[in-house]
């Protein structure tokens, strides 16, 4: 992409997304988190714990609103508190339980935007990845949550204020 060239963002804010919470309670681990909104932001917070096995906790949504079609990445604004988290995508080329993942590690106490382009994103399956898994398809994601998983124990806080899809600009020449 040039760099006189504009990309197309559409943007989504945390607070129209409700998450559901998934964790490892189901799983005999013992960590536990959840999202809620804090002054507009979404606020995955909880305890990890590697107590039975453990040590991960996750959210996620169904994007509804969103055309993933044409995107060719992802844009987070986040705050973090300098652990490792993954933005995963779930769709049905997949089976149940397995989901694209992109990592991210926003420093401590500070706003970031996080880029994470479609590429970015492995099939893995509890912690494995598939290595004979389909590229991902932007136009069949149906779900979009957030995981932490990095296998240290205690607690943990990601703010998330939006979420953007990037598009390239569409050439109507052709390549270049």
């Amino acid at each position: 992409m040039g760099a006189s060239a504009k990309r197309e963002r559409e943007t989504h804010h945390y607070p129209d997304f409700p998450a559901e919470c998934h964790g490892e309670l189901q799983n005999g681990g013992i960590s536990r988190g959840g999202l809620h909104v804090e002054d507009g932001s979404g606020v995955f917070s909880g305890e990890t714990s590697l107590e039975n096995n453990g040590g991960f906790a996750s959210v996620r949504r169904d994007p509804e609103a969103m055309n993933l079609s044409d995107a060719s990445g992802l844009v987070l604004y986040v705050r973090g508190d300098g652990r490792c988290y993954q933005l995963r995508l779930r769709n049905y080329q997949l089976p149940e339980g397995t989901a694209y993942r992109a990592l991210f590690q926003p420093p401590v106490g500070e706003w970031q935007h996080v880029a994470l382009p479609l590429p970015a994103f492995e099939a893995m399956f509890r912690g494995r990845r598939l290595e004979d898994a389909p590229l991902l398809d932007p136009g069949s994601i149906q779900q979009l949550g957030l995981l932490i998983a990095d296998k240290q124990p205690g607690p943990f806080r990601l703010e998330a204020a939006w979420i953007e899809t990037i598009k390239e600009p569409k050439n109507p020449m052709g390549p270049a």
